[in-house]
């Protein structure tokens, strides 16, 4: 099976500026100062109290200078103060942190545009479980990017045309490697349709639980997902797939990160309802997804058509593999 990049030039930093605005002024100005081929590259900005600004970008790990300039030895680099950290809380919570406590327990807030913000600090835990974090240390934001296009390669390999239905398709791969951008491509396209392959537009019902996919803002998607999906935003997965199934009539269901046996048992009502599923999950093989025990027992269902996995042999978003889902062997296709 050969791989490919399936990832297309983006217009340089465009998602970047996006999250801009949860920086404190100076440490915005450094990032935006950075050349466009730089901003391009980025993946993740990381605030660390007391220790280097650092930024995550495709191939490595940089530092950034205080004169803006990018380093590698982190002893010269911007060193984070615990008042950049208390303002970007301030900017990524509108001056409410409170308003954010159920984030705060998950330990990330997603912000407009789809992007997250993960947090480290100290856990406040009441009855052997978390209730929210505080005197936040350590901020990384992950850069969401929209890619129209990225999905067209794999389209005529999600499809059944004789049948006239999706696939039930589950996309795999260890963190960082695309799965949510991919995801979000293969939605729009069977929102909108593909007719070069047959693919006439099908209604798509999103359960959107981290606001990753549509970036909503007020309920309305700032992602394009395609003119024909709903989305139900802020929603867990197991009762959002039931809420679409049965209130929306949708052709297809997407989610992403499935794991909990709550969400497999959602997806068999979803099966059994005879609607498509879109769902990704972490995990670097087959080997790791099946020693999971809701994953091994969604596999033990034999409903799962195509596993899709993604890794970075030839940078985000790199399809090393298609496989069968029946018989859990490659279908040896390669992709130009």
């Amino acid at each position: 099976m050969g791989v490919t990049n399936l990832v297309p030039a983006a217009s340089p930093g465009a998602a970047v500026h996006e999250v801009l605005p949860v920086l404190p002024g100076h440490l915005r100005n450094l990032i935006a100062g950075l050349p466009p081929a730089v901003l391009n590259r980025l993946e993740e900005i990381r605030l660390r109290r007391d220790r280097p600004l650092m930024l995550g970008l495709t191939g490595g790990d940089a530092f950034i200078a205080p004169d803006g300039k990018l380093v590698k030895n982190p002893r010269a680099a911007y060193l984070v103060s615990a008042c950049d950290l208390e303002q970007s809380m301030q900017l990524i919570s509108g001056s409410s942190l409170y308003a954010l406590e159920e984030e705060l327990r998950n330990g990330y807030i997603t912000v407009s545009g789809g992007h997250r913000v993960g947090l480290a600090g100290r856990a406040v835990v009441e009855g052997g479980r978390i209730k929210t974090l505080k005197q936040i240390a350590a901020l990384n934001i992950r850069i969401s990017r929209e890619i129209a296009g990225l999905a067209t390669p794999l389209m005529p390999h999600l499809f059944d045309r004789g049948m006239g239905r999706i696939y039930h398709t589950l996309i795999f791969s260890p963190p960082g490697c695309g799965k949510t951008t991919l995801l979000r491509d293969i939605i729009r396209q069977i929102s909108n349709g593909v007719p070069e392959i047959g693919l006439p537009g099908m209604t798509v019902g999103v359960v959107d639980e981290r606001s990753e996919l549509a970036g909503c803002h007020r309920g309305v998607p700032q992602r394009d997902v395609g003119v024909r999906t709903d989305v139900l935003d802020g929603c867990p997965k197991a009762e959002g797939m039931i809420m679409l199934l049965r209130s929306m009539a949708p052709r297809v269901i997407a989610t992403d990160e499935i794991g909990r046996k709550e969400d497999v048992a959602a997806l068999e009502e979803v099966f059994n309802a005879g609607v498509g599923v879109l769902v990704t999950v972490h995990g670097s093989s087959l080997n790791e997804l099946t020693a999971r025990p809701a994953l091994n027992y969604l596999f033990s269902l034999k409903v799962i058509q195509r596993l899709i996995l993604l890794g970075r042999s030839r940078g985000v978003g790199s399809v090393e593999d298609i496989i069968d889902g029946r018989t859990m062997h490659s279908l040896g296709v390669r992709l130009c």
